[in-house]
This record gives structure tokens, C-alpha cells and sequence, in this order.
């Protein structure tokens, strides 16, 4: 058996904004650093109805100093039968 590991997008979402509070950085600080227009993107992340891209955790967990693993948290959920 193989257990499918999956994000949990909720708890994830919690963790960027309790990094984000311990770092000292608002809302509009992490929309500054990643140029966007407006900071719905990181309001989606910290409420678990999306995901950053890869490139966005490393920037993240750099700007945390953290590891992208320390952000991101995962579920082991579904098991499959691998094989014949």
C-alpha cells in the first residue's frame, strides 16, 4: 500500500499568516515584494482557496527563513494498492 500524501490548503493558508504576523510583515509588504496589483492572491493563500506557486514558497520561505516544508502542511490521506 501507498499512502497519497495532499496538502491541507486551510491549515497551510493559517500557517502563511502566522509566519507572515511572526515575521512582522503585512499584507501589503508581501504584495509589494511580489509585485502584484492588488493583494488578493495572498488573502487566497492565507485563507486556504489557493495555493502559492513553487517559486512564490521559495520566496516565502525565504523571506520566513524557514524551509518550504515548514509551511507547507500535508495530509497523509488516501492509500492505494500499488502493483499487480
Amino acid at each position: 500500500m501507498f499512502t497519497i500524501p495532499t496538502i491541507d490548503m486551510g491549515r497551510t493558508g493559517q500557517n502563511i499568516m502566522k509566519l507572515r504576523v511572526q515575521n512582522g510583515y503585512t499584507v501589503k509588504d508581501l504584495q509589494n515584494v511580489f509585485g502584484f496589483a492588488t493583494p488578493q492572491a495572498i488573502y487566497k493563500w492565507q485563507h486556504g482557496t489557493a495555493m502559492p506557486t513553487i517559486d512564490n514558497l521559495v520566496v516565502l520561505a525565504a523571506l520566513f527563513q524557514v524551509h518550504m516544508d515548514e509551511i507547507l502542511v500535508i495530509n497523509t490521506g488516501l492509500q492505494i494498492k500499488l502493483g499487480a
